[in-house]
C-alpha cells in the first residue's frame, strides 16, 4: 500500500529531473554552439599568409632535371636556399655545375656598379667563372657547347635599367642559338608596378634593351616569356620556369639578401626607379655612403640642410662621386617613399639649378636611362611631372595589354 501511494510523488519527481536535464542539454549545447561560431569568427579575423617559396627553393622540382646531365649557373649572393647558396646545395646533393657565369657586381655581390667582372675561380667551390660584365655580355658558343641546360637564379629589382634583365636577354640568345635550355628559377618583383616612360629604339642600350616603361611590373620569368613571345631574340628560347609559390602581384615583398652594394635596404631599392636618373646629373645619389639611393645632394649649401660626404668605401663603392667633399640636399631615409616612379626629386633639384642645361652633366647617359631624349626636353621646359606624365600614358596603356599576355602571377 505505501509503495503504490509513493509512486506518483517519485513520478513528479522523475519528470522533473528529466525536464532539468532536457534544459541543461539546451543550455550547455547553445553555449558550445556560441563558442564554436567565437571560434570561427577569431580564425577569419587572423589572416592566413602562407610563405613565400621561390623557384629556388623548390629543389624537387628541378634537382631531377639536372642529374646527370652537364650545366652552368647563373647566379650571384641572391641565389639561396635559405641561408644557403644554390651552389652548395646543388654540390652537396652531387650536382656539380661545369661553370659559373658572373654578372654585374660579381658572383658574390662585392663589385662595384658598372666595374668590369673579370674570369677566375671561386674559392669556396673551386668552380671556375666566367664573366659576362665586360668584354663579354653573352655567352659565346664555346662556353655552351657541351651543356644541357643554362640555370638562371638573380634576384631582380623589377627596374629595366637593372643590368640582370639585359643578361638575361643575352643569355636567352645565346642558349637560342645553341640549342641549349635555360631553367629559370623565379624570385618575385620587389618593385612590383607598371610605371615611367617606355624605351624607345633609338635609345637601346645594356641599360635598357626593350620597348617597356622603367618599371615593368614582371618578374624576370614573365620577362622571360615576353623576350620569347615579342620575338626580341628571333628564334625563341627553350625555356623551363620554376614558377614562385604563395605570390601574387600586388603582394608585397622583402628581399632577404641585397641584390647589390648600394641597394642595401628595402627603402634604397624602392627608391632607386626614381633616383637612378640622378645618374646622369650633377647631383649624388649617395653612393660613397652606406646608404646610398637614399640621399641626394652636391656641393652647394643652396641645396638644402641636411649634408654627407662621400668616402672611398671598399665594397660599395672605391670612387664615389664628390669624393671627400660635403654634399648639400635632401635625406630620404625618414621620409615616406613615394610608391612607383616619380620625378618630384628630379624636379626639386633642377628648380634649383641656376643653370639648367649643366644640370645634365651626362645628358646620353641620363637619356639612355630614362629611354628617350624628350623626358630631358621636358624637364628643361619646367613642365609639371602632371603634364609630363600625360605624355606616357598612352604607351603604358599599350604595355599594360602586351604585359598581360605574359604574366604568371594574375
Amino acid at each position: 500500500m505505501q509503495s503504490e501511494k509513493a509512486s506518483p510523488f517519485f513520478m513528479r519527481k522523475f519528470r522533473s529531473f528529466c525536464l532539468f536535464l532536457s534544459l541543461f542539454s539546451l543550455i550547455t549545447g547553445a553555449l558550445a554552439l556560441c563558442s564554436c561560431k567565437k571560434q570561427e569568427r577569431d580564425k577569419t579575423d587572423i589572416p592566413s599568409k602562407a610563405e613565400i617559396i621561390c623557384g629556388a627553393e623548390q629543389c624537387e622540382r628541378y634537382f631531377p632535371l639536372l642529374k646527370d646531365k652537364h650545366f652552368a649557373l647563373v647566379v650571384n649572393q641572391t641565389s639561396r636556399i635559405g641561408e644557403k647558396h644554390l651552389v652548395d646545395s646543388l654540390c652537396a646533393a652531387g650536382l656539380r655545375p661545369d661553370f659559373i657565369f658572373a654578372l654585374e657586381h660579381g658572383f658574390r655581390g662585392q663589385a662595384d656598379a658598372g666595374a668590369k667582372i673579370v674570369d677566375g675561380k671561386d674559392s669556396r667551390s673551386g668552380l671556375d667563372i666566367v664573366s659576362l660584365y665586360g668584354k663579354n655580355k653573352k655567352p659565346s658558343p664555346e662556353h655552351l657547347q657541351k651543356l644541357d641546360y643554362v640555370v638562371f637564379d638573380i634576384q631582380d629589382v623589377g627596374c629595366r635599367f637593372y643590368t640582370y634583365l639585359s643578361s638575361l636577354h643575352y643569355i636567352m640568345e645565346a642558349c637560342a642559338e645553341n640549342k641549349v635550355k635555360l631553367l629559370l628559377l623565379d624570385r618575385p618583383n620587389p618593385n612590383d608596378y607598371v610605371d615611367g616612360p617606355l624605351l624607345e629604339s633609338d635609345c637601346r642600350s645594356f641599360v635598357g634593351m626593350h620597348p617597356i616603361p622603367v618599371l615593368h611590373g614582371c618578374t624576370l620569368g614573365e620577362m622571360a616569356r615576353m623576350i620569347n613571345g615579342e620575338k626580341w631574340i628571333g628564334d625563341s628560347c627553350a625555356l623551363h620556369i620554376i614558377e614562385v609559390k604563395n605570390w601574387q602581384h600586388g603582394q608585397s615583398y622583402s628581399l632577404p639578401v641585397k641584390p647589390s652594394p648600394n641597394l642595401p635596404n628595402d627603402r634604397a631599392i624602392r627608391l632607386y626607379p626614381s633616383l637612378c636618373l640622378f645618374e646622369g646629373s650633377i647631383v649624388s645619389v649617395g653612393r660613397g655612403t652606406t646608404d646610398a639611393f637614399q640621399m641626394l645632394g652636391l656641393p652647394d649649401s643652396s641645396y638644402g640642410q641636411f649634408s654627407f660626404t662621400p668616402r672611398s668605401l671598399p665594397g660599395f663603392d672605391t670612387r664615389p662621386m664628390y669624393q671627400d667633399q660635403p654634399c648639400y640636399g635632401l635625406d630620404l631615409r625618414q621620409d615616406s617613399v613615394t610608391q612607383g616612379f616619380s620625378l618630384k626629386y628630379l624636379i626639386y633639384f633642377l628648380e634649383r639649378t641656376p643653370h639648367k642645361a649643366s644640370f645634365f652633366s651626362r645628358a646620353a647617359f641620363f637619356d639612355l636611362l630614362a629611354g628617350n631624349h624628350r623626358l630631358r626636353e621636358q624637364l628643361l621646359q619646367g613642365l609639371s611631372e602632371e603634364e609630363i606624365r600625360r605624355s606616357w600614358e598612352a604607351d603604358l596603356q599599350n604595355y599594360r595589354a602586351k604585359r598581360s599576355l605574359y604574366l604568371l602571377y594574375k
